[in-house]
């Protein structure tokens, strides 16, 4: 009887485990509008800068994204990067080096939106002043996208 119990409770927890999941994955905006679902997904300052983290800085670690200039709270860190992997932007893995900790990394859906950050990027340049390192960078996305989606896809 008692192990009946047990595994009552495991499950019920498994099937609410499953509820949370399947509640962080509906859409906020079930228009049918591709620019609704797209600002669902990344559409937002933190989700943008994390993924301009990962693409451009290879930052993979919780620590390495709160060591941003822009100093996300680790509340909105959390969020941002549970709802990327729920999404499937990212895929979270445990650190083979430090087994507390864990790595993030680009799904191909997550690599698929580097040219939408190169375009962003090149479209601010136009309108914003740029140091000489980020000068560099717009003018590399201008003159080789291409060249420039297979370097971060390579990292």
């Amino acid at each position: 009887m008692q192990v009946n119990s047990i595994i009552n409770v495991a499950c019920k927890k498994q099937v609410s485990n499953v509820r949370k999941i399947m509640s962080l994955k509906r859409k906020k905006h079930e228009t049918g509008c591709p620019i609704a679902h797209g600002l669902d997904v990344f559409g937002d300052r933190w989700t943008l800068l994390i993924l301009r983290d990962m693409m451009l800085h290879g930052k993979k670690t919780y620590g390495e994204f709160q060591s941003s200039p822009e100093q996300i709270a680790t509340n909105v860190l959390a969020d941002r990067l549970k709802h990327l992997e729920v999404e499937g932007v990212v895929e979270k893995q445990r650190d083979p080096e430090n087994r507390r900790s864990f790595i993030y990394t680009l799904t191909e859906s997550g690599l698929s939106l580097v040219p939408v950050i190169a375009e962003i990027i090149r479209w601010s340049g136009k309108l914003m002043p740029l140091d000489s390192r980020r000068k560099k960078l717009v003018k590399r996305i201008e003159s080789d996208l291409e060249g420039f989606v297979k370097e971060v896809r390579s990292r």
